[in-house]
């Protein structure tokens, strides 16, 4: 059987290891990415501040190592190659494109100066070759961050750490930089629902309380009504004990504060003089509970104006639509029945596609979540594929001499492991994990030397 991996993040790579582990079938897996460098959101996405998560590459690379495995970096679907010619050179295709477009709020003046999408803030930090030239503006002293994930505390917590906290990380060159001159001093994260229905994790939200340099700060009254539990092991509850320490806790005497409220949502982003960001306008929200039970917030038409000069709105992400590939639009994901990947209209199962992570099920799950979820879409990929290995294919080799022809410089396991080698090199001249090259021309160009 041979398979081609569209992406390779942790469900990608999480579905190739399934796959090469099955003694019941031998399968070859090529595994394309648009970008020089694997790990997608790995490396991309997981903050600089956080690399005992990145560790989990080790296992990636086992992956890797395998000898029916090839890495093809550089490699664009729908620019490069169409889903038409991996379809005559594969018996199966699994696409592990994750959600790489941003959700918009919809609101009057989304789109001005200084309200910028957390997914370009976070790929900007970390050296994401298309956020690079992101025009990131911290000459302002007030950010809100709208949203109550993960994403919004990984956003908030790297405005708020010291310079000499991110020098220690592999947080981008340019924007340690920036970061340094930063007068950012207080940054609101905002939650349309209510303190119980936040989505973030106990150990993210905790880790506000040990930074160096700032105070979290939650006003007693964004809990009334929370009955705080005293044990309790859900995320929920914990969330809720974190929280109140935090309401309880003297506000100290640390440069930078950081602010969690609830039961707000944008309305407006106001401009100032200069066209900016100035100031975001916020409906307080009450919680409803819906016949099944789930709690919706909705607005009671009470605003307040707060001043800020900055907006991330991180509200959640979306995939992105690739010529050939039926794309959910109502879901923003690839249209999918279990991983089957299904016409859009007609729900009909296209057959020996497949789908895996975020772009199956949208932004949901931790990395390693994504272990067992993969490998139960490999358990319908061998189901479906009994007997599709005497159907005669090119030869392996083939795809590679069509993108050639294509004049595309194809990036194997082992070139980006040199790639690799030079980041880990630069990182150690500032003390750091590794210093990222973060423009393809620059990776290309590196390993032309070579």
């Amino acid at each position: 059987m041979r398979v081609a991996i569209i992406g390779s993040g942790p469900a990608g790579f999480y579905a190739a290891e399934a796959l090469l582990r099955r003694t019941d079938a031998v399968v070859h897996v090529d595994m394309f990415d648009r970008l020089p460098t694997p790990y997608g959101l790995v490396r991309g996405g997981v903050a600089p501040d956080h690399q005992s998560i990145k560790a989990v590459t080790r296992v990636y690379e086992k992956t890797a190592a395998r000898p029916t495995f090839r890495f093809m970096g550089n490699v664009c679907l729908g620019r490069d190659v169409t889903v038409e010619e991996l379809r005559r050179h594969y018996h199966q295709i699994v696409y592990a494109i994750g959600n790489e477009d941003d959700r918009r709020l919809g609101i009057p003046g989304e789109g001005m100066p200084r309200c910028t999408p957390a997914t370009v803030f976070i790929g900007w930090y970390n050296g994401h070759p298309d956020y690079r030239d992101a025009k990131i503006d911290l000459s302002v002293s007030r950010v809100a961050v709208v949203g109550n994930g993960n994403v919004a505390i990984d956003a908030a917590r790297i405005l708020l750490r010291t310079p000499a906290e991110l020098e220690k990380t592999d947080v981008a060159a340019h924007a340690l930089e920036v970061l340094r001159h930063s007068q950012v001093r207080e940054v609101f994260i905002l939650g349309r629902r209510g303190p119980e229905q936040a989505a973030f994790t106990p150990v993210e939200l905790k880790e506000f309380g040990d930074m160096e340099d700032v105070d979290p700060i939650v006003a007693p009254e964004e809990l009334a009504g929370c009955v705080i539990p005293e044990e309790g092991s859900s995320q929920q509850e914990k969330n809720l004990r974190v929280l109140q320490s935090y309401a309880t806790r003297q506000t100290g005497a640390k440069a930078k504060k950081l602010y969690l409220r609830f039961l707000v949502s944008p309305t407006e982003i106001i401009a100032g003089a200069d066209g900016k960001v100035a100031g975001l306008a916020l409906e307080k929200n009450r919680l409803e509970v819906r016949q099944d039970g789930s709690v919706s917030a909705r607005g009671t038409g009470k605003i307040e104006i707060l001043d800020v000069g900055m907006v991330l709105p991180a509200i959640g992400f979306a995939a992105k639509r690739i010529a050939g590939v039926p794309y959910d639009e109502k879901a923003k994901i690839i249209a999918n029945e279990d991983g089957r990947v299904v016409d859009p209209a007609s729900r009909a199962v296209i057959a020996n596609e497949y789908v895996v992570g975020w772009a199956r099920t949208g932004p949901q799950g931790l990395i390693g979540s994504h272990k067992g979820a993969s490998a139960h879409v490999v358990e319908h990929m061998i189901a479906d594929g009994a007997g599709l290995e005497a159907r005669e294919l090119p030869d392996r080799e083939d795809i590679d001499a069509l993108l050639r022809q294509r004049k595309v410089q194809i990036v194997s396991f082992s070139d980006w492991k040199r790639l690799d080698d030079v980041e880990v090199a630069r990182g150690e001249l500032r003390g750091a994990p590794r210093d990222k090259v973060v423009d393809v021309e620059a990776m290309l160009a590196l390993l032309a030397q070579h």
